[in-house]
């Protein structure tokens, strides 16, 4: 971990920071205010060590020793349940709330159709002057292997099992969310009341800044790569997350046009509405899942879902660079 420390004047607390790469595969960090070095350090290694047991039982690519991961359960399709830990039969009821919530826009049993779009964007980033989409014709195929209602969760005996053999899992627009929503309440519980825990851009924010309790500065990032200015806005948040789906991280190009990596499942292409989404509310795991749900809907269904959800508020960043929000959003907004 690389920690950075900041002196804070007379304050009894000093603030500091923490960054490490090992976990979901993007950049994680972590601010807050302590005593000393070593009182955060405890809070850091804790954030670390939760996010590392979430990532190897969430990962879809990858075998862990004396772990039944997604993947266990994914090799498993059509042959027989496998038995898991509970985080990972919470992570999958939360996921099936999602689905109903969003009417399918965000559906955990795509990963058939989003294995071939990984396949062909790695193929494509590794060789450009190659690089391919997927024929509709196998899309629709993986399509016809989608139904989330092939996911048998046994709670009693805390087991998962695919009926369709050719069906897989892909938590990918929803688990680095909620890994970090419960990892937030995880040190919540342990005492540590004010902090900022940023994995790959999924913040989530509990208590504030030091002695002085005032909120934190959450930038949203602008999804132009060339701009000079790194953020869009600045937004003051406590006890809130903020979570934001683009284009402009994940793509690959062909004939001179991107393709990024959040695919419509009603297209089965990627989805054409929008650069990205933000969402602001209190639940990381519930921003995430809203984030690529909205990402997925023309503007004026995104707008009125939304409106309808207590507590969540919305950016649009459309294809022109331009800006829509709504109604309470811009109360965030310091800058």
């Amino acid at each position: 971990m690389i920690f950075n420390v900041t002196a804070c004047g007379k304050s009894k607390l000093t603030r500091y920071e923490a960054e490490f790469l090992n976990v979901f595969d993007t950049v994680t960090q972590i601010k807050g205010y302590a005593e000393n070095k070593e009182e955060f350090s405890k809070y850091a290694q804790l954030v670390h060590d939760s996010l590392k047991e979430y990532h190897e039982l969430y990962d879809i690519y990858n075998d862990y020793d004396g772990i039944n991961n997604m993947k266990t359960i994914n090799d498993n399709a059509g042959i027989k349940p496998v038995k898991v830990d509970k985080r990972i039969i919470d992570l999958l009821e939360f996921s099936r709330e999602a689905y109903e919530l969003s009417d399918g826009k965000i559906n955990v049993a795509f990963g058939a159709v989003l294995s071939i779009w990984h396949d062909y964007r790695e193929e494509g980033t590794n060789d450009p002057e190659n690089a391919k989409l997927p024929p509709l014709k196998v899309l629709q195929d993986k399509a016809g292997h989608t139904d989330i209602n092939q996911m048998v969760i046994d709670e009693d005996n805390s087991t998962v099992y695919l009926k369709d053999p050719e069906m897989s899992l892909d938590v990918g627009a929803i688990a680095k969310g909620y890994a970090t929503e419960q990892v937030a309440q995880i040190v919540m519980k342990k005492g540590y009341k004010d902090g900022m825990i940023s994995v790959g851009g999924n913040v989530r924010t509990f208590g504030g800044k030091g002695e002085s309790k005032k909120p934190w500065n959450v930038g949203v990032q602008n999804s132009d790569m060339e701009s000079e200015n790194t953020n869009l806005h600045i937004l003051e948040l406590k006890d809130k997350s903020l979570v934001t789906s683009g284009d402009y991280q994940r793509y690959y190009v062909v004939d001179g046009k991107r393709y990024h990596h959040i695919i419509d499942p009603d297209t089965l292409m990627p989805s054409d509405y929008f650069r990205a989404v933000t969402i602001v509310c209190e639940d990381s795991g519930f921003a995430d899942a809203l984030s690529t749900a909205i990402f997925n809907m023309p503007f004026p269904e995104g707008l009125e879902f939304i409106e309808n959800l207590p507590g969540v508020e919305a950016l649009w960043i459309l294809k022109d660079g331009s800006m829509k929000y709504s109604s309470h959003f811009q109360d965030y907004i310091i800058k």
